[in-house]
């Protein structure tokens, strides 16, 4: 697919409405934003991915996007861009926003706004130790085949919760990050 492609797909349908995770009573979500990062190499297109720095609080050593808790006065999209700049060094003037996909809870309390941009490929890549330890790609075409998407139905304080993950080469792509990639396929399909 190419970013054309992919940009008319994404902005002409509506979002997919994604399972919404309910957290327990009394539990009050904290608001955070990623960007999907679209890398566009013409004719085709890759998912970038971080890997958490091992000593964080929260999530060490898992992929996901770059992104994290919104600031005081912030959007969700600002958050995101901001996050990207100081993660991987991707200035926002570099990146075009698309849009939106729809917020999405986690089972730690966190719920996060995941907002989809293209890079090109030729965006310099400049990691910041204290957060992230390694970046990758992935194609965007692995994606959208079904059978590299995998969900299973678990109970979590008297809740069914359906967690997603799919495996790439020696990466396990799981949790929020595989639910919004599934919620961008979805989308795009």
């Amino acid at each position: 697919m190419q970013a054309n492609q992919f940009k008319s797909r994404f902005l002409l349908q509506q979002a997919t409405p994604a399972t919404v995770m309910q957290l327990p009573s009394g539990m009050q979500p904290r608001q955070s934003a990623v960007l999907v990062p679209i890398v566009d190499y013409g004719d085709r297109l890759s998912l970038l991915f971080t890997q958490r720095a091992l000593h964080l609080n929260h999530h060490p050593g898992q992929i996901s996007f770059p992104g994290g808790k919104l600031e005081a006065n912030e959007t969700p999209a600002a958050a995101a861009l901001r996050e990207t700049e100081e993660e991987i060094g991707v200035k926002a003037a570099e990146i075009e926003l698309l849009g939106q996909l729809q917020s999405y809870n986690t089972l730690t309390g966190f719920q996060i706004s995941p907002w989809v941009g293209v890079l090109p490929a030729s965006a310099k890549i400049s990691i910041d130790p204290q957060e992230v330890i390694a970046v990758f790609e992935v194609p965007l075409s692995y994606f959208i085949e079904p059978t590299n998407r995998h969900q299973l139905w678990l109970p979590w304080q008297d809740l069914p919760r359906q967690l997603h993950f799919m495996p790439y080469q020696d990466k396990l792509i799981w949790g929020a990050t595989a639910a919004i990639i599934q919620q961008l396929v979805q989308q795009i399909a």
